[in-house]
């Protein structure tokens, strides 16, 4: 099996830029093509009506906030082309699959905080969700401890 497109999915946390780098070591080591994604979950707009912040406000915000992110990690691809980027917005895990779909990635690369299994169960997790719909095969970076 080959990886000639990489997806790798980045948030605002420590260990999405963990996994960010492993994500790039890889796709240089591979010559492989690199797209990131990142995603704006409405789910969180609700938290903004109590703070008085209209809606289409929020989301520009948020569209700002994500491109930042997604232009910090572009910056550290050393990689043959340009990445691709996507700011996708629904629930994460839905997100990531859609656009592993789009791009076609050949893999996906993605952190996570390694939760334990009583919170996970009523919390769930977007790497699982990620895991289960997947078109590809995805490598999930545990964050360091």
């Amino acid at each position: 099996m080959s990886f000639k497109k990489i997806l790798i999915a980045v948030d605002e946390s420590s260990f999405a830029a963990h996994a960010a780098e492993a994500g790039l070591e890889l796709a240089r080591e591979l010559r492989a093509d690199v797209a990131f994604v990142t995603v704006i979950d409405p789910a969180n707009m609700r938290f903004t009506a109590e703070s008085g912040v209209a809606e289409d406000r929020w989301y520009a915000m948020e569209q700002s906030k994500a491109k930042n992110l997604l232009n910090s990690f572009m910056a550290r691809a050393e990689t043959l082309r340009p990445p691709l980027e996507f700011i996708e917005v629904g629930a994460a895990a839905d997100m990531i699959v859609a656009a592993a779909k789009s791009l076609p990635a050949d893999l996906i690369v993605m952190g996570t905080h390694g939760r334990g299994a009583l919170t996970t169960l009523f919390m769930g997790s977007v790497a699982q969700g990620v895991l289960r719909h997947a078109p590809c095969p995805v490598m999930v970076i545990r964050a360091q401890q």
